[in-house]
């Protein structure tokens, strides 16, 4: 008779669970990814101004000038394209261009032919040879040269009232008329005024625009500077160019940076935040940490000698002599009848100190010298100090010893 057996064979793993199993890892990483994603996006979905910008509150936003402005009666339109700029920009009217470097040559020819019969201001933030060009024909653009505070150097009002202030950046070279040439460096100005014609505008170049941030604008005069400049009108035009401008032709003068587009930032960030978390997946699990209790004892000595090394490494030799004076002193109060509480008063310890000193007495104001005087000045007069102290508690304690004691009658 044959006996049949059976072998118990174990479930082999679905290819399925197999794939799960492998690709879990990423998928966990790629889920990560989109959350953090998700997260920034909603983050920055809110308005956001940048530099110059009147509605910034950041160290390079000038919300602060723009409150300003607004506390003297001024007010300010904030426009981003060049022909807002020309259509706002009335009679009796400050225009601020903020980056006129980034406009075209179509554009600065229209804000110039715009302006040019209407009263007002216009006011140029480091213009450079194309600017100049459509503004001031005969104005040329010198080498940069560092921010600092600079004095007026000129007759302007808005700048001797103002006084010194942060100025730099681009120079001018005006030739010889009638302009107001501010804040020089190297006998060529980085704030250039030129008059109005024909019942025009008046041009300012400032080299740099730096006294007008938030974070500057409480520094010296930038404040009084600022508020002169833009507020000589009542409405201010404050232009921010930006690629939304229609009449704009950067996109043919871009560089390979500016091709690329604004949230590259935060796509690093995102990787940055997925290899964080892949890391802490991968990482190695530690156990719990353990709290030991390790019997440490430190010698007095040792103590004593750390805090001398301490003192002597800070050259704090007032330190050094109170902590000696004060130890002595209430070690002496109860050896010579004062109270402990007034250990520290010298009307009361130095009379007392006085009449324990029969052997050898001092003078009252060598002991008040010696007990309350002032800080060493040297390492060696602190130790001097130290043996005098020694041996004023040695003598005391000497003369207690061998002082003749009292018994009551028998």
């Amino acid at each position: 008779m044959t006996t049949a057996t059976t072998d118990t064979i174990a479930p082999t793993p679905t290819p399925s669970r197999h794939l799960w199993r492998q690709s879990r890892g990423p998928l966990l990483a790629l889920l990560l990814l989109v959350v953090t994603g998700v997260t920034l996006a909603t983050l920055q979905s809110g308005e956001q101004h940048g530099r110059l910008d009147p509605r910034s509150a950041d160290r390079t936003g000038s919300r602060a000038l723009a409150q300003l402005l607004s506390a003297q009666g001024v007010t300010t339109h904030v426009v981003t394209t060049s022909e807002e700029a020309a259509a706002a920009a009335g009679p009796g009217t400050t225009l601020l261009v903020t980056d006129p470097d980034v406009l075209t040559t179509r554009q600065l020819t229209g804000l110039r032919t715009a302006t040019a019969h209407t009263s007002g201001r216009i006011v140029l933030l480091a213009p450079g040879p194309a600017t100049l060009d459509a503004f001031a024909p005969h104005i040329k653009a010198a080498s940069e040269t560092g921010n600092t505070a600079r004095s007026p150097a000129c007759s302007l009002p808005a700048a001797r009232r103002a006084g010194d202030a942060l100025l730099g950046g681009l120079r001018y070279i005006a030739p010889d008329g009638p302009a107001d040439r501010c804040y020089l460096s190297g006998d060529l100005p980085t704030l250039l005024r030129l008059p109005a014609h024909n019942t025009g505008r008046d041009t300012v170049l400032l080299g740099s625009p730096d006294f007008l941030y938030n974070h500057h604008l409480a520094e010296r005069g930038n404040a009084s500077l600022a508020l002169q400049l833009l507020g000589a009108h009542k409405h201010l035009i404050w232009y921010l160019p930006s690629v939304s401008d229609p009449a704009s032709d950067q996109d043919d003068q871009r560089g390979f940076l500016d091709l690329i587009p604004a949230g590259w930032g935060w796509g690093l960030l995102q990787l940055a935040f997925a290899a964080a978390f892949a890391a802490l997946w991968r990482a190695r699990r530690l156990g719990p940490l353990v709290h030991e209790r390790l019997p440490v004892t430190v010698p007095a000595a040792e103590t004593t000698e750390g805090h001398a090394r301490l003192y002597e490494q800070a050259n704090a030799r007032d330190r050094a002599a109170a902590v000696l004076r004060a130890a002595t002193r209430t070690r002496l109060a109860p050896l010579i009848g004062a109270p402990p509480a007034h250990a520290h008063t010298p009307d009361i310890l130095l009379p007392a100190v006085h009449a324990h000193l029969t052997t050898a007495p001092l003078a009252e104001a060598g002991v008040h010298a010696l007990l309350f005087g002032p800080a060493p000045a040297d390492d060696k007069a602190l130790v001097q100090l130290a043996d005098q102290l020694d041996e004023l508690e040695i003598s005391i304690v000497s003369q207690e010893r061998h002082a003749p004691r009292e018994h009551p009658d028998r």
